[in-house]
């Protein structure tokens, strides 16, 4: 968990709706990539830890008997629900608890996933937890995957999106510090997640990089969509200025790009994989 600040159920308050469009896409490599590295066979429970609208365990459900996807907040949890429905993906779960009380046996889950959601949590109480639930073998995973994508190898067919700009215009509406919930994140998000489960007594991690390189083409409604999904500009932190935000935004974003598309490519997507031993 962030130093110095405190969860509270306001952190993604009024941004799963925008999440999906918002947030670039993981790699059509993550399901195979992650199904050789582990030898999933169809077999055991996935348990994605901070799911939000399920973009990992609804990729993932077909590797698996069972997908669950647990996150404190109904209004994600409603969005993953009508994915699955969607996708007509039939077994899919979705829980709404805190990673801290995780509601599952010792022993049944085969692979827990952490998708950009670890460091929100007490992480090494939720580690020692995780190790716990999983069965031998079992593996803890964390993806990351950039969501500002990659410096451009190449001339892009359309403007990048122009973060400076961006970025300029949430702190004229939001203050310097970034946001979370009803605190501010004084000291960044922590990483040491090694360290975490060292602690917890997991092995040393295997590392597999998924290539990036993709370009992606976004709209001003994908632009805008991508800054409601963020924790540190979800809707509710503009409070009345919600509304004259937005409008400012999208005026930006039609000032830098006349045909209102902008190009990103995707960066590496990184696997960390911490296996249980085997019995």
């Amino acid at each position: 968990m962030p130093r110095g600040w405190q969860w509270d159920p306001t952190l993604f308050r009024g941004s799963a709706r925008y999440y999906v469009q918002g947030r670039l896409p993981y790699p059509a490599a993550l399901a195979p990539v992650l199904a050789a590295a582990l030898q999933l066979d169809g077999r055991g429970r996935l348990l994605d830890v901070g799911c939000g609208p399920g973009i990992i365990a609804l990729r993932l459900a077909h590797l698996f008997e069972q997908a669950v996807g647990l996150d404190p907040d109904a209004e994600m949890l409603a969005e993953a629900r009508r994915g699955a429905a969607e996708q007509q993906i039939g077994n899919a779960r979705w829980l709404q608890a805190l990673a801290e009380h995780l509601p599952l046996r010792p022993g049944s889950v085969r692979v827990a996933t952490f998708a950009a959601s670890f460091h929100w949590m007490e992480r090494d109480r939720v580690a020692a937890a995780v190790l716990r639930l999983l069965e031998p073998g079992g593996a803890f995973v964390q993806v990351s995957a950039p969501q500002d994508g990659a410096a451009s190898t190449g001339l892009l067919p359309h403007p990048a999106p122009p973060r400076a700009q961006i970025d300029a215009l949430l702190r004229r509406y939001l203050g310097p510090e970034r946001r979370a919930g009803q605190g501010v994140l004084r000291y960044g998000t922590p990483g040491d997640e090694l360290a975490v489960l060292r602690r917890a007594g997991f092995p040393e991690p295997q590392i597999v990089t998924i290539p990036g390189g993709e370009l992606i083409v976004r709209s001003i409604d994908d632009l805008v969509a991508a800054q409601l999904s963020q924790s540190s500009s979800a809707p509710h932190l503009f409070g009345a200025q919600a509304g004259a935000f937005e409008a400012e935004l999208r005026r930006l974003l039609d000032a830098s790009s006349p045909s209102g598309l902008f190009a990103q490519q995707m960066g590496d997507t990184e696997l960390r994989i911490w296996r249980t031993p085997a019995r």
